[in-house]
């Protein structure tokens, strides 16, 4: 069978499998972003997440993850909600956070279209990544046509917009690989604009260490009380650079089930962020990717926005 065949088979079975899209580029060295990321780490953007600095090799040659690599597959999964917090004032959750853990839904996904490689390809060596191993997921989306990076840093897609997760398959057969497409900011700087610490430092930086997904989820200590009040009541993450995007208009609700919130998620009031129990938290984000800032963090953020 053709390289093309090949490819065609394994985007149709991403889709099947509930991928919004499935794009492949071939394996190889980031030449772009290597000086990019270099410089990135060099001015500290990474903050307290030194992770960033280890593996850099890793990070930016898929050769030197899984032997004889060729192919990586591109996949996007939705994650767009179809409701949002009710109460406008309560402390607010990235959508992301909403439902079950993302890394367990689409480490899922993928494993299953590793077995469909298998059983209709042949043995194949491959490995899923989902966020949590030293791949420039954005970077390799963007190669395989899924769409462009923004000046937010975020992966876009014209008629999608960018609420949706990237993960990949690196696999050691080649495949039939797609071509970037063009930037469509433009001239718009909407997220520039309306990030609350001046974040996007430079069309297409983002300093990570002023992110406020940052201090909400990564930063372990005290949230320095130099950024009081710019919060804009994220408690968890943030999304104004993405609900300001004009692309986004064009999301549509995500239609896996795993991904909808915890029914007493969405009517929880400011009053019940503040009274928030232990049994409360562990029962509503049981399965949530909420479990990594801990109980007492999100206390903290919480307690950071009422100050």
């Amino acid at each position: 069978m053709s390289k093309a065949i090949h490819t065609k088979h394994i985007k149709a079975e991403a889709i099947r499998l509930g991928f919004l899209s499935c794009g492949v580029s071939k394996a190889g060295f980031l030449e772009e972003e290597a000086p990019r990321l270099e410089n990135w780490l060099n001015k500290n953007m990474n903050g307290q997440m030194s992770y960033m600095e280890n593996h850099f090799d890793k990070r930016l040659d898929p050769t030197k993850l899984v032997d004889g690599a060729k192919s990586v597959i591109s996949v996007l999964l939705n994650y767009y909600p179809s409701e949002s917090q009710k109460d406008s004032e309560a402390p607010k959750i990235s959508k992301y956070a909403y439902g079950h853990d993302y890394h367990h839904v689409i480490k899922t996904k993928l494993k299953q279209l590793q077995e469909f490689i298998t059983e209709n390809i042949g043995e194949v060596n491959g490995r899923a990544f989902v966020d949590s191993a030293p791949v420039l997921d954005k970077a390799w989306a963007a190669k395989s046509g899924l769409g462009w990076i923004g000046k937010n840093s975020n992966l876009l897609t014209q008629q999608v917009g960018s609420f949706y997760f990237i993960a990949e398959l690196i696999v050691d057969i080649e495949l039939e690989y797609d071509t970037p497409v063009t930037d469509h900011c433009g001239t718009c700087t909407a997220c520039i604009d309306a990030c609350p610490t001046q974040a996007i430092v430079d069309p297409y930086v983002v300093d990570g260490s002023k992110c406020i997904s940052y201090f909400t989820i990564e930063l372990k200590e005290e949230i320095p009380l130099s950024h009081k009040g710019q919060f804009d009541n994220w408690m968890f993450g943030c999304d104004i650079c993405q609900d300001v995007c004009p692309w986004n208009r064009f999301s549509k609700p995500h239609n896996e089930p795993l991904f909808n919130p915890h029914p007493e998620l969405l009517e929880m009031t400011k009053k019940d962020w503040e009274e928030v129990t232990q049994e409360v938290f562990s029962k509503v984000f049981q399965k949530s990717a909420v479990k990594r800032t801990k109980f007492s963090g999100l206390q903290r953020n919480i307690l950071f926005l009422k100050k």
